[in-house]
């Protein structure tokens, strides 16, 4: 019962984990909004999806944790263990390799191009993108060496796009992609909007047709559990 107990704990601070600090990828230091008002309502619409996202995930994570509570009576170890094991994939926390896309941001004129230097990646684009590819599928994406987990912040500090709190290398910069249906993910960015929206920013899109061997790495940094709080037992 004693490895019962500890197995549940651990599923529920995942899913704790999962839910903390979601609405931490909407946020963004405080600086001067210079964007026109079509940027400013492309901008808004975005957060809104964001939010009817997280709202469904959310209550798909309630509704996992109330149906393990159900179940936990009665349950075997080995029952437990592969939901433990559910949970961490999907949480980020383990290696994945499976069907899906690379794409790749690289500047789309050099300093040698009609006398542009090579565009900034934004981090509201980006995280456009990723919105964009969980909309369409995607069970898990890494871009450079950093794995996108439900507190994933993308934002600017001191100047640098940073993800997870780590500063991106410069580009040309790889996203890697697994979905559960490659190819429905491949025909829908296929016409995806974001090739033009970062074209604008001097970037290029460059996109890869769908393979069955996308390695994507656990995420390596320390889950925060600051804001959780140890459940009282049933007994007290």
């Amino acid at each position: 019962m004693n490895k019962k107990k500890w197995s549940f704990t651990l599923i529920s601070l995942i899913i704790g984990f999962m839910l903390a600090v979601q609405y931490e990828t909407i946020q963004h230091p405080k600086t001067k909004d210079t964007r026109d008002e079509w940027q400013l309502k492309e901008s808004l619409k975005t957060e809104q999806e964001l939010q009817v996202q997280l709202m469904k995930e959310t209550r798909k994570y309630e509704q996992q944790l109330e149906g393990y509570k159900t179940k936990l009576e009665g349950s075997k170890e080995e029952a437990l263990q592969k939901t433990l094991q559910d949970l961490k994939e999907q949480a980020g926390l383990t290696d994945v390799t499976g069907e899906g896309i690379t794409l790749q941001l690289k500047p789309l004129f050099g300093e040698a191009g009609l006398g542009k230097a090579p565009g900034a990646v934004s981090p509201q684009l980006l995280q456009r993108l990723v919105n964009e590819l969980n909309t369409y599928g995607a069970t898990a994406i890494q871009i450079a060496n950093e794995r996108i987990v439900p507190t994933t912040a993308i934002r600017d500090v001191n100047g640098r796009l940073s993800v997870n709190n780590t500063p991106l290398p410069s580009l040309p910069i790889e996203i890697r992609v697994i979905a559960k249906d490659a190819q429905k993910l491949y025909d829908r960015m296929k016409v995806s909007t974001s090739f033009d929206h970062f074209a604008i920013d001097n970037i290029e899109l460059v996109m890869s047709k769908p393979s069955e061997d996308i390695h994507i790495q656990k995420y390596d940094h320390s889950i925060r559990t600051n804001n959780m709080q140890a459940a009282e037992s049933e007994g007290k």
